[in-house]
């Protein structure tokens, strides 16, 4: 069998409404969608980090969600304020991580390049580089898209609440109803300060506007969702405590 091929620009990472969204999550990113855009003059660029499953299960829906989760990074500032990495597991024991590209074209071409392939979810892998990232300069936001959960959710929990008490909310989306995943995703996001959605292929343009939302949540961060006072805002700042 011809192994899963390997993209050029990345390394490995070493060990160590119509949409089933939430009404809270869904107006809070839609606020972050439009307040996150406000930038300060001279403020420090973003960085988001964007990590998938791309494991066998995820076949099915996979040219969808790759499709999908390129508007992202066509949605990055102009000003080219945000730097986002792409981070995938697959196969046995594969895990990847991009450079940090400011061109969105580049990494979504990245992106839609890489294929599913057979093995166990690595998600322990993902957030021990987004810390050791977050040790080098500062990760806004990490994102996690997957479907399952195969290791040791009371480790995994350890990990992202580190990532919070950082400063580095985990924004997870779910993608089908795996109940185990969902309990652990559920708590990653909360004790990370972030958030929790599922999307599914009936909703695909609700998995878009989340994940622009969040790019420009990275981008713009939420200071000038204190300033809206609405209930809308609201409910954004009290997800991200």
């Amino acid at each position: 069998m011809k192994p899963p091929s390997t993209k050029p620009g990345t390394a490995p990472i070493r060990s160590q409404t119509e949409a089933p969204v939430s009404n809270d999550v869904a107006a809070f990113l839609s606020q972050v969608d439009a307040m996150g855009k406000t930038r300060a003059p001279g403020a420090q660029r973003g960085r988001l980090m964007f990590a998938l499953d791309a494991t066998m299960s995820r076949q099915p829906t996979w040219d969808l969600a790759c499709s999908l989760q390129s508007e992202m990074f066509e949605a990055l500032p102009a000003d080219g304020s945000l730097d986002v990495q792409l981070v995938y597991f697959r196969g046995f024991g594969e895990c990847r991580a991009s450079k940090w590209v400011g061109n969105a074209a580049g990494l979504a071409r990245l992106m839609t390049g890489i294929t599913v392939a057979g093995g166990n979810t690595q998600i322990g892998r993902v957030f021990s580089h987004a810390r050791a990232e977050q040790g080098r300069s500062k990760v806004n936001a990490l994102v996690y898209v997957g479907d399952a959960m195969e290791e040791g959710v009371d480790d995994l929990a350890q990990k992202a609440g580190e990532l919070g008490l950082l400063g580095c909310p985990i924004f997870v989306f779910q993608e089908g109803h795996d109940p185990i995943a969902e309990r652990a995703f559920r708590e990653f996001a909360r004790v990370s300060k972030g958030a929790y959605a599922r999307f599914d292929a009936s909703a695909p343009r609700e998995l878009a506007a989340l994940l622009r939302a969040v790019a420009a949540y990275a981008s713009g961060g939420r200071h000038a969702l204190r300033l809206q006072g609405t209930r809308t805002a609201t409910l954004l700042l009290e997800q991200l405590k």
